[in-house]
């Protein structure tokens, strides 16, 4: 009979100990834990309908819950917004202004666009920084143009010549900067300039050059020695020297003697321009002999 008692006993504690334990998890469950994040699925138009009776209601739920109604509405405001976003304009097309049509393929793969974009959302300044990380590129521009467009419009760095050096070939600009993505092999039609330096200082001798045709025209290289000056190495084989200084001047005296003797068509191997008095021509096979003095 003790015994008897005993169990009865020790099953009244079990059972009474039940409800206890019952009350503080359905405390738990409803506390959610404190510290974490709450989440909500909502559709676009409940998360409307509950954002306008928040915000009416907001003073009074503040002091009655507290924190819990700060989490509530941040998560009701992402909510809304990429609800807002997702159900808004999405990108469409996307337009170039200023770029060539060597350039276009590589800025549009930059910008890293695609159409069904949410329009409202996409970062301007992101795109804007990937396309002016193309070689191409000095500046750029992102527009959005509502309801589904977005304009790129970019300043394109001034090829100039084709640079050749230790062994590479590459595109440069009028700053000596390599444009990466430019095939040398489609800029045949620029200046190529050889040597350490050459695409710095390109930018300088290029126009003189240019604005000589008759020289212009026989140009096959331009060439850096002791980045320092230029040899101008002529598709006959003919090697012009210009000095280190005053290159204007040197061009102009042997401007002088083309008009002159017609010296660009006699095939000289070499037409010293490096002293400011005079010019020495070296014919083919033969030794250098001064054809002219400073006087021209």
């Amino acid at each position: 009979m003790r015994g008897a008692r005993r169990s009865s006993a020790n099953g009244r504690s079990k059972s009474s100990s039940s409800p206890a334990k019952t009350r503080t998890q359905a405390k738990s469950r409803a506390a959610g834990g404190a510290g974490a994040p709450l989440r909500l699925r909502l559709t676009p138009r409940t998360s409307l309908i509950l954002a306008g009776v928040l915000i009416a209601g907001g003073g009074a739920a503040v002091l009655a819950t507290g924190d819990r109604w700060n989490q509530l509405v941040g998560a009701l405001q992402s909510t809304v917004a990429s609800e807002a976003a997702a159900a808004g304009p999405k990108l469409a097309a996307v337009s170039l202004k200023g770029a060539s049509r060597q350039s276009s393929q590589d800025i549009l793969k930059a910008a890293a666009l695609r159409p069904g974009l949410p329009l409202a959302t996409l970062d301007l300044d992101a795109v804007r920084r990937r396309v002016e990380q193309v070689g191409w590129v000095k500046n750029a521009r992102v527009i959005r143009l509502w309801p589904d467009s977005l304009v790129i419009a970019v300043q394109e760095r001034r090829l100039v010549a084709v640079w050749e050096h230790a062994g590479r070939v590459a595109v440069v600009d009028a700053g000596g900067v390599v444009a990466p993505e430019a095939d040398p092999a489609r800029f045949s039609s620029l200046p190529l300039v050889v040597g350490e330096g050459a695409n710095v200082a390109a930018a300088t001798i290029i126009p003189a050059v240019a604005s000589r045709p008759r020289l212009a025209e026989r140009l096959e290289a331009l060439v850096r020695v002791d980045a320092r000056r230029w040899d101008l190495r002529l598709k006959d084989g003919s090697i012009i020297q210009l000095p280190a200084e005053d290159e204007d001047g040197a061009l102009i005296r042997l401007d002088q003697l083309d008009q002159k003797a017609r010296i660009l068509d006699l095939g000289f191997s070499r037409i010293d321009l490096r002293d400011p008095q005079m010019v020495a021509v070296r014919p083919r096979g033969a030794a250098a002999k001064v054809v002219s003095d400073g006087a021209g």
